[in-house]
């Protein structure tokens, strides 16, 4: 028996603006239904992806800008990095003293999150991100 995530519900403030940025980003637009001024959803998926986001009005009742642990994975971040760029996103570059501070901050998160995915998984990607360094 198969299961699929097929749809994530990310709570925004702007329908519109959202829309725009994952449009930007070069999502397909899969709905856009509104069935009045107090209901609308909009329903975007990434380029070679099973799942979708879904947004809009009335859809969640949580915080916009609430969502966490959501993870774009992607075969190259050097190419991922340089479409964002040239899709218009901005992209910024951190300095050594940026990535340290923010290496300690984030540390409990990457031990749970290293943990999980395991050790093989973590030594690909901070090879990936050491090569872009």
């Amino acid at each position: 028996m198969d299961m699929k995530l097929e749809v994530v519900v990310v709570p925004v403030t702007d329908v519109d603006r959202a829309k725009d940025f994952y449009t930007a980003l070069g999502w397909r637009l899969d709905a856009d239904v509104a069935t009045g001024e107090d209901f609308r959803v909009v329903q975007m998926t990434p380029p070679g992806s099973p799942a979708s986001v879904i947004f809009g009005t009335s859809v969640s009742s949580q915080t916009p800008g609430s969502a966490q642990g959501l993870h774009l994975i992607v075969d190259d971040i050097g190419a991922a990095h340089d479409e964002l760029k040239k899709r218009g996103v901005q992209v910024v570059e951190l300095s050594a003293d940026e990535k340290l501070a923010f290496k300690r901050v984030t540390e409990p998160v990457f031990s749970k999150w290293s943990a999980t995915i395991g050790a093989e998984l973590v030594k690909k990607a901070e090879a990936a991100i050491d090569k872009r360094a």
